[in-house]
């Protein structure tokens, strides 16, 4: 057997692996940015949940992307067993594993916009639905040989399959849901209902930041010609300049180097350079990390004054800075790597406005789908279920409780003070 063939498939499962570590990060991001009474909940529903999308994109997920179908949607390959086949040089198995933890980062992102006040139940169902018809249709349109694909759309790693796709979700989930109990006063202004812990919140994100190259650098799908290190190299120093950016842009505007800012202007790096970092040069990579790190605190402030509550800062992280990213090749792309990856060079290397075209193109259908179809769902589950947000007094007490019967720090929550739990 051809060494090649076994080293990239031994090396996409490395990066499968890591992916879906990144969970991991997830939960403690997470739970360190909400409150102690939700802690234990939050962890727990993130494995539930990445189990439920194994489940349904292993039945439907998978066909609806990679099947035979049309410029819409896939119709083959449905319950993926094929143990014979290859795809892009890797076994089918191999690339289906790697694939399965994209789709997993995809919910665990909508659910950004569940945080604290969703009943469990909405993630189950919820959980279902956009594994098997929200996240598929828009990867089939780009990853999957649709129509964003046959325009030459860039999106090397997901910025907006995985990032915007989430965000938009979880976007539709907090407009729904409405803001969480005492988050803002009767005359708008806002209150700051604290993460319980910002070192669990640092730990996330480096977690996230390592497994994101297995994110970036594994979507070249193999070792040949050594590629993936030049992902990895864009992929740092966006991640860097993003977190320099937000820091300095909070500590100037306010006078304090606020750390969650911080932390989120490291993740809008990553996420901005997942679309591009197979399509740009280093210093781009820079530039596009340093502008993410900036817009992601804009758009904190933004959707805060807007009244949308947002505890994870999913729109903004991953929203926001997808939406950017996504742009970005648009502009930065060089021809060679635009010749190497799919469509056309950036506007800033002669290429015209063709491929920012493009981008755009892909970043208003993509999102609106995604916004709209996880609207019209939530809302039928809430007419269908009864209701999606779980009671006042469950709220108050936390959802470790409400709907789990214990705290996620039971030390920290006596017995005979669980029943008038309010979080700390």
């Amino acid at each position: 057997m051809d060494p090649i063939y076994l080293m990239n498939n031994v090396f996409i499962i490395v990066c499968f692996t890591l992916v879906l570590l990144m969970q991991g990060g997830f939960i403690l991001l997470e739970a360190g940015s909400t409150r102690m009474k939700n802690a234990g909940h939050i962890a727990g529903k993130t494995i539930f949940t990445v189990g439920v999308a194994s489940i349904v994109f292993w039945a439907v997920g998978y066909g609806f992307i990679y099947g035979e179908g049309n410029a819409f949607i896939g119709l083959s390959d449905f319950f993926y067993g094929d143990f014979t086949s290859e795809v892009d040089g890797l076994a089918g198995s191999t690339d289906f594993m790697f694939q399965l933890a994209f789709a997993a980062i995809a919910l665990t992102i909508a659910f950004g916009g569940f945080a604290e006040r969703a009943k469990l139940t909405a993630y189950v169902v919820f959980a279902i639905a956009f594994s098997a018809i929200v996240y598929p249709v828009v990867a089939h349109w780009i990853w999957g040989d649709g129509w964003l694909a046959d325009l030459g759309k860039q999106d090397f790693a997901g910025s907006t399959v995985v990032h915007l796709t989430g965000a938009m979700a979880a976007l539709a989930a907090t407009i729904i849901l409405k803001p969480r109990i005492g988050k803002y006063n009767k005359d708008g202004s806002p209150n700051d209902l604290a993460g319980h812990n910002q070192v669990y919140t640092a730990l996330g994100v480096l977690v996230l930041w390592v497994g994101w190259f297995g994110f970036n650098a594994g979507s070249t799908l193999g070792v040949d010609g050594a590629f993936f290190g030049y992902v990895a190299l864009n992929t740092q120093l966006a991640a860097a300049a993003g977190a320099i950016a937000a820091m300095f842009i909070v500590w100037a505007l306010s006078g304090k180097a606020d750390i969650p800012t911080t932390l989120n202007g490291a993740l809008a790096g990553l996420v901005a350079i997942t679309a591009s970092c197979a399509f740009v040069a280093p210093w781009a990579a820079v530039v596009i990390g340093v502008i993410g790190g900036l817009i992601v605190y804009a758009s904190m402030k933004f959707f805060e004054k807007m009244q949308i509550d947002d505890p994870i800062f999913a729109l903004s992280v991953h929203g926001t800075a997808g939406v950017w990213g996504t742009i970005s090749t648009g502009f930065f792309a060089t021809p060679e790597l635009a010749a190497m990856n799919g469509g056309e060079a950036g506007l800033f290397y002669g290429g015209g406005f063709t491929q920012l075209g493009v981008q755009i193109v892909g970043v208003v259908s993509s999102g609106l789908f995604a916004f709209v179809l996880s609207f019209i769902i939530l809302k039928v589950m809430v007419t269908i279920m009864g209701g999606i947000r779980v009671s006042e007094e469950e709220e108050l007490i936390g959802l470790d409780m409400a709907e789990h019967g214990s705290y996620g720090y039971p030390e920290n929550m006596p017995e005979q003070d669980k029943g008038k739990a309010t979080g700390a």
